[in-house]
């Protein structure tokens, strides 16, 4: 049986912790969370006590990580020295693009093998097995991690060298939250143009106008697929982290010197959004700016 090491279980890595598992994984699995290694236990994993520890007894190590800072700390200064050789690394955490090819270049010093394999589909997704996972490296370690990658996802794709998975996350989050502010706008204006909020969506989502905003996540109680909107918007992919993604790619964005215009004003329309408190609430919550 492969022994998986799991760090990080937060709501996305419990998820996919629990999938693992599923699947016939042995996991070990590590948090600085009682709570969430109580939650990891009671799913089947086994509680490694310390990432080193489970480091070293693992065949592949994945992270689910907050930040680039996390990431780049815990391969240095724990996983790294702690691995067996042929130990395959696989980082999920959404980070910028320049710590995962970093990070990577570390790996490959010590003759590790690693991906860059950030996922999109939110906290149900995770639950349920049917992430998309964008994966950066070469396609020796893409070939020996898509295993383990289906056992917890729908979708696996080979995105490029590393950081081309952190490259397609943040550049697909930047069109995300940008189609979420347009589709929060057109319903506004329709229903003050008088005009159903259900016969606009019938329409619109048969019409040059649809979007994955509009006819998966519909920003308006009521209409469409369930969505956050029809629970106060409770739930969801939060707002804050819809900005931290923004702000990769902004990051990103200055790096390469690329024109984001619309990019740029997402990021500031989501930044004055959480600061009015709506950092925990679904990033389709913006639409309240628009009342």
């Amino acid at each position: 049986m492969t022994t998986v090491a799991f760090i990080g279980l937060g709501n996305m890595g419990s998820g996919m912790a629990d999938n693992l598992v599923k699947n016939d994984y042995n996991v070990l699995a590590f948090d600085l969370s009682e709570a969430a290694l109580a939650k990891a236990k009671d799913a089947g994993c086994t509680i490694a006590q310390s990432t080193e520890q489970a480091a070293a007894e693992a065949d592949i190590v994945i992270t689910m990580l907050p930040a680039g800072k996390h990431v780049k700390d815990i391969y240095s200064n724990q996983i790294l020295a702690s691995v067996r050789e042929g130990t395959l690394l696989i980082d999920c955490s959404t980070i910028d693009v320049e710590t995962a090819k970093s990070v990577s270049e570390l790996a490959e010093k010590k003759g590790l093998k690693m991906l860059d394999a950030p996922v999109s589909g939110g906290v149900a997704a995770a639950a349920g097995g049917t992430l998309t996972f964008m994966v950066g490296g070469d396609a020796d370690a893409f070939d020996k991690a898509h295993g383990v990658l289906s056992a917890m996802g729908k979708k696996i794709v080979h995105a490029g060298g590393h950081g081309a998975g952190q490259a397609a996350k943040i550049c697909n989050n930047m069109l995300l939250g940008a189609t979420m502010i347009a589709t929060c706008e057109s319903f506004q204006l329709a229903q003050k143009l008088g005009l159903d909020a259900q016969v606009f969506f019938d329409i619109a989502s048969n019409a040059s106008g649809q979007t994955w905003s509009m006819t998966t996540y519909c920003p308006v109680k009521g209409v469409g697929p369930q969505s956050p909107a029809d629970n106060d918007f409770a739930g969801g992919f939060a707002s804050a982290l819809m900005l931290k993604d923004l702000g990769l790619a902004m990051q990103g964005a200055k790096d390469v010197n690329a024109q984001v215009p619309m990019g740029e004003l997402a990021a500031k329309w989501f930044e004055m959004h959480c600061e009015e408190g709506n950092a925990g609430r679904d990033f389709s919550s913006i639409i309240n700016r628009l009342a």
